[in-house]
C-alpha cells in the first residue's frame, strides 16, 4: 500500500507558521503503572487499518511526534487506543486537504478521548491519484476516494458546494478526482470501485442540494436526458442542481432514454429546452428525433460523445457546465423566451 502524499510535510514552516511543539519522548510521557494494560498494536496492524504505508508511522512519529505513548528507544513501536485515536485525526485532517504539519498540530492538540477502541477505524486502501496542481479539497477527495471512505467523500463534495456553488464544487474538486480515476482504469484497468463510489457520493450530493422550484423563473421547463444505451447520468444531475439554485425548472428524464419515450416527453410538456447528454460516441440522429413543437424547442448535445458529431442545424453543443449553466439561463430568461418581445420581433 503507497503512503499518504507528504510532499508538503514542512509546509507549515514555510509558511511562517510556528514550529509544532513535540510530545516529549521515553520518560517524559505518563504511562499507567497499575491496573489492567491496555491492549496495543504493532505498527503493521495500525497502518492497515488507517489505509498507510508502515514507513509513514514512522515518519509521523519522527518528524511531528505522533509515536506510541511511552515507546523507549530501540524498543518495538506498540500503539495504544489514544495512540490510533491521534493517528485517526491526523489521517481525516489531511483528507480534508490539511498539509501534513497542520495536520499533526491538529492531532496532538485533539482530544481524542471518545475514540477508545480500535474497533472504532476502519481498514482502507492507500493508493493514490495523480491530483498535483489541483485545489486542496481535490486532493483531498482523491484520497479519501482510494481509501473508500464514502463519508469523507460525501462530506467533502457538501462543503465544496456550501463553499463555493455547485458548479465551482464539480468544476475543481469533484472532475478532476473523476478524470484521474478514469486515467488510473484506462492505464491500468483498475479503480472502477473508486469511480462508482465517488459517482455514487456525488449522485447524493447533488440531490441533497437541488433545491425545490415551486416558481420556476422559465415558464416552460428544461428537460435533461441521456442519449439512447447512455447509463451515465451524474452530469445531468449536476447540471440540474446547479440550474436549480438559479430558480430554472427542469424535467429529468435519466439515463438510456429511447427515442420513442423522448418523443413522446417533449410532445406532452413542451418543452424550452431538451439537453440530451451522452458519455460515448452516438449517432448525431438521435437529436433529430426531438420534434418540434408549436412553440420552439431548443436542442443542446451534452457530453463528449458529441464531439465528432455533424450536429443538425437545432442543436447546440455544450462543451462544459459553466456554458451549459450560463447559455441556457441566458436563453430561456431574454425577453423573447419570456414572451416580451421587443418591437418587430
Amino acid at each position: 500500500m503507497a503512503d499518504i502524499p507528504s510532499d508538503h510535510a514542512d509546509a507549515s514552516t514555510e509558511r511562517g507558521q510556528l514550529p509544532l511543539r513535540r510530545r516529549p519522548r521515553g520518560g517524559g510521557r505518563v504511562t499507567k503503572t497499575s491496573g489492567p494494560a491496555e491492549p496495543t498494536l504493532p505498527v503493521s496492524a495500525v497502518a492497515r487499518r488507517l489505509g498507510i504505508a508502515p514507513s509513514t508511522l514512522r515518519t509521523w512519529d519522527r518528524r511531528y511526534g505522533l509515536g506510541p505513548t511511552g515507546h523507549a528507544t530501540g524498543a518495538h513501536r506498540r500503539y495504544g487506543p489514544a495512540d490510533v485515536a491521534r493517528l485517526e485525526l491526523m489521517r481525516r485532517a489531511l483528507l480534508e486537504g490539511a498539509a501534513p504539519a497542520q495536520a499533526a498540530e491538529y492531532a496532538l492538540r485533539a482530544t481524542p478521548g471518545e475514540a477508545t477502541g480500535f474497533g472504532k477505524t476502519t481498514p482502507h486502501g492507500g493508493r493514490r491519484l495523480s491530483l498535483r496542481g489541483e485545489a486542496a479539497a481535490a486532493r483531498g477527495l482523491g484520497r479519501a476516494a482510494m481509501a473508500m471512505d464514502d463519508r469523507s467523500v460525501q462530506r467533502i463534495i457538501t462543503e465544496a458546494i456550501d463553499t463555493g456553488g455547485v458548479v465551482a464544487a464539480w468544476d475543481e474538486v469533484v472532475r478532476p478526482v473523476l478524470s484521474a480515476v478514469a486515467g488510473r482504469w484506462a492505464a491500468s484497468g483498475d479503480c472502477v470501485e473508486v469511480e462508482h463510489l465517488v459517482n455514487e457520493c456525488v449522485l447524493t450530493a447533488m440531490i441533497r442540494k437541488t433545491p425545490l422550484v415551486p416558481a420556476p423563473r422559465n415558464p416552460r421547463p428544461v428537460m435533461l436526458c441521456c442519449a439512447p444505451q447512455e447509463a451515465h447520468s451524474l452530469p445531468l444531475h449536476v447540471l440540474r442542481a446547479a440550474l436549480a439554485c438559479r430558480e430554472i425548472g427542469t424535467i429529468m428524464l435519466g439515463a438510456a432514454v429511447p427515442d420513442a419515450a423522448l418523443t413522446a416527453a417533449v410532445r406532452r410538456t413542451a418543452p424550452a429546452a431538451v439537453v440530451v447528454w451522452a458519455q460515448v460516441p452516438v449517432p448525431a440522429t438521435a437529436l433529430a428525433k426531438v420534434p418540434r413543437t408549436s412553440q420552439r424547442v431548443h436542442v443542446f448535445a451534452g457530453g463528449p460523445g458529441w464531439a465528432e458529431a455533424d450536429l443538425p442545424p437545432r442543436a447546440e453543443r455544450l462543451d462544459d457546465l459553466p456554458t451549459a449553466v450560463g447559455r441556457i439561463e441566458a436563453l430561456l430568461l431574454s425577453d423573447h423566451e419570456l414572451g416580451q418581445g421587443r418591437p418587430g420581433e
